[in-house]
């Protein structure tokens, strides 16, 4: 787990960095937590569209973020699975029984049209690279606008 926590630490910022592990994963995900924490960086758990939200619950008191996955992993474009919406409320209920600041971030498919139906599931992170990038670099900020105003 250390290898692959500092080989994460690379492409983050040791102020803010975070790096989240999937449970699905060979390693020992408390034993990856554990390291990341030592490393004074935010750990996350990052859950595949396929993954039950209760993976979560033994690991709740080492997060600082939560990844909801609404797409399988590997390319962009694809198109948002709605039961991410479910895991999100669960999960954001799940957050708010524990009385800590965890971070619920969902990641895939959001685009103009979902937005608003992520947050109201609970996320309070979102990551839209294809919606974000279409139209090329002068409609960035538009995009970005349109995203947060949903």
């Amino acid at each position: 787990p250390g290898q692959e926590a500092r080989r994460g630490l690379r492409s983050t910022d040791e102020r803010d960095g975070q790096v989240a592990v999937h449970p699905e994963a060979k390693d020992d995900t408390e034993a990856c937590l554990n390291k990341i924490k030592s490393l004074n960086v935010k750990a996350g758990l990052a859950i595949n569209p396929d993954t039950k939200w209760e993976v979560v619950k033994p690991f709740m008191d080492k997060l600082d973020l939560i990844l909801v996955m609404s797409v399988h992993p590997g390319f962009g474009g694809q198109k948002f699975i709605p039961t991410a919406l479910d895991k999100l409320s669960n999960l954001r209920e799940e957050i708010n029984k524990s009385g800590r600041e965890i971070h619920l971030e969902v990641d895939g498919g959001i685009n103009f049209e979902n937005v608003q139906s992520v947050i109201d599931a609970g996320a309070d992170m979102i990551v839209a690279g294809t919606t974000t990038f279409k139209g090329g670099p002068s409609e960035y900020a538009d995009n970005i606008e349109k995203l947060r105003g949903h």
